[in-house]
């Protein structure tokens, strides 16, 4: 009899401090079938989406109704590829000598901010100073505004490789910073090196497979690591159940990440058809950036002072080509994660990618399905999230206008729920 009022007294204490909220929604893309259902009603308590019905469901005197009626109504975006902890500048390479990591997280509360109110609820930030971390879990505990992180803390590269933290460095400041700096050699210094980001508190693992555009470094496609040095780093990657990316321009590079297991390719840009099936064999996503390269083209050709000259003639060869070579692979039957490299784009203009997507010939639906569906695939949340149905916790975002006939209302987002709770509800 005790335990039966006991679990009474606790099943009654629950229903109490319940917050339950209906949204009546004019339409919902739920991003389990091909089309929007008009007039329906998602019934959110506390944190968990717990029915979805048709019609505007009549709402209990102790529940909150927000109404959505002239709106359309989706899964919060999710974001494959960002760099929560700056935004790119001429002063960016200069900078790092002179700002502290207080200067960095404060900055990045604002890119955090923006970043939640353009509708993405989820990121995946691909490497940083370490303060990215920090930035996670303040998130969390609620101190500041932003999406749901899932940090790499600092890329893996090779010496002299694009994540190389000296590249361009006076000698006398260069050394050798080694695997707890994410610097490495070998398959022993690829195990230590994702040892330390799991010590580091890490929740993935980015690799920079070949050269890039942004560092101090000539060659921005040539490969860096071996298949052995990959294969090392997505085993011991494997043991804390981190999900990988590749950072890579070039095909070689590309090629050798996908035999070592990676379960991303970063950029793409100059992948080739058999890259394309050595992907598809292997079930590995394409998250294509394609913002960071139209960006960085576009102020390498306005703005000469806006790179290092070493870095200018990389951004015009690189940038014009990931849209491109998106198109191809989508085309071909490679998986697309939604992803912008925002930080190298501006933070809150992540919506863009949306459009460039479906310029390269990506139908509207699939594009967001890209940044719901397959992103929460890519991350292995899909138990959780990437939907809108019954059990999955509620992040949600709505826009006024249909998005499946103009893709480009996705960057005036006017509702924004993460967590169940409402962070943006313009009128």
């Amino acid at each position: 009899m005790k335990q039966l009022l006991t679990t009474f007294l606790v099943l009654f204490a629950i229903s109490i401090n319940a917050q339950t909220t209906y949204l009546h929604c004019g339409a919902v893309l739920d991003c389990k079938g091909n089309s929007a259902a008009k007039e329906q009603t998602i019934i959110i308590e506390n944190n968990i989406i717990k029915d979805v019905v048709k019609g505007y469901a009549k709402v209990p005197s102790n529940a909150t109704a927000i109404d959505l009626k002239d709106q359309t109504v989706m899964p919060g975006f999710m974001d494959m590829h960002v760099h929560i902890e700056g935004e790119l500048s001429p002063q960016r390479y200069s900078e790092v000598f002179r700002i502290s990591e207080a200067d960095v997280a404060l900055r990045a509360t604002t890119y955090c901010e923006r970043t939640l109110m353009a509708g993405f609820t989820t990121v995946r930030d691909l490497g940083g100073t370490g303060v990215n971390v920090s930035l996670r879990s303040a998130i969390n505990k609620g101190f500041i505004k932003g999406p749901r992180i899932y940090t790499a803390e600092k890329g893996i590269g090779t010496t002299g490789g694009h994540a190389d933290p000296t590249n361009g460095y006076k000698k006398e400041y260069m050394g050798d910073p080694g695997p707890a700096e994410g610097v490495i050699n070998s398959k022993e210094d690829a195990r230590k090196a994702v040892r330390q980001r799991y010590k580091n508190g890490a929740d993935c693992i980015k690799i920079t497979a070949t050269g890039g555009v942004l560092s101090v470094a000539k060659d921005g496609q040539g490969a860096q690591f071996t298949v052995e040095e990959v294969k090392a780093i997505v085993d011991a990657a494997d043991d804390y159940g981190f999900v990988t990316a590749a950072h890579a321009h070039g095909a070689e590079g590309m090629k050798r990440a996908v035999l070592g297991g990676i379960h991303s390719i970063e950029h793409g840009t100059f992948m080739t058809e058999e890259v394309m099936e050595l992907m598809k064999e292997r079930g590995t996503y394409m998250v294509p950036t394609i913002s960071a390269g139209k960006f960085v083209y576009e102020k390498a050709m306005n703005d000469e002072n806006f790179f290092p000259a070493i870095i200018r003639p990389k951004a015009i060869e690189v940038g014009p080509q990931i849209q491109a070579t998106f198109g191809k692979a989508y085309k071909a039957g490679v998986k697309i994660a939604f992803g912008t490299d925002s930080g190298v784009s501006p933070h809150g203009d992540n919506a863009k990618e949306f459009f460039y997507m479906v310029e390269a010939g990506m139908p509207p639906y699939e594009a967001i399905k890209a940044a719901t569906v397959a992103a929460s695939d890519l991350l292995r949340i899909s138990a959780k999230y990437g939907t809108i149905e019954k059990g999955k916790m509620a992040d949600i975002v709505a826009v006024k206008g249909d998005p499946l006939k103009d893709i480009k209302i996705l960057q005036k987002m006017n509702f924004v729920m993460k967590d169940g709770k409402v962070f943006k509800n313009e009128k």
